[in-house]
């Protein structure tokens, strides 16, 4: 990562508007779930941080606990069949998932931005 840190930028805040975590201006995201590898505002470096799977895992989370919630509740007052179900779970599940994702993506790469995650912080003292 090249670049200032701008303290004043909340890793919330650029998250949540889907923008660069180091100006709060730049586009973070070239295509869906695919970060820029520079932000065209700033030019620091995005491409080098990898959230992993963490935000697919809390979506999944999420999106899972708010539908088997609701699929129980239907399911104690209507007793609908089963192909009802699929026709009502089903874009729910799809709708939710594909619509958090690159929120909680991009708000856990603006935190691993922030903390400096994955960067290698070796100092002269370590590599003696």
């Amino acid at each position: 990562m090249t670049g200032q840190i701008a303290p004043e930028i909340s890793p919330f805040r650029a998250g949540l508007t889907f923008k660069c975590p180091n100006c709060g201006k730049g586009k973070l995201y070239s295509k869906y779930l695919e970060i820029t590898e520079n932000c065209d505002v700033c030019g620091v470096t995005l491409g080098d941080l990898d959230t992993g799977d963490g935000p697919a895992v809390f979506v999944m989370l999420l999106v899972g606990f708010a539908v088997v919630g609701l699929a129980l509740v239907v399911e104690v007052k209507f007793s609908p069949p089963l192909w009802m179900h699929m026709a009502l779970w089903t874009p729910l599940i799809l709708g939710g998932s594909l619509s958090m994702l690159p929120l909680l993506k991009s708000m856990m790469f603006a935190a691993q931005y922030r903390t400096r995650a994955g960067e290698d912080v070796t100092t002269e003292d370590d590599k003696s």
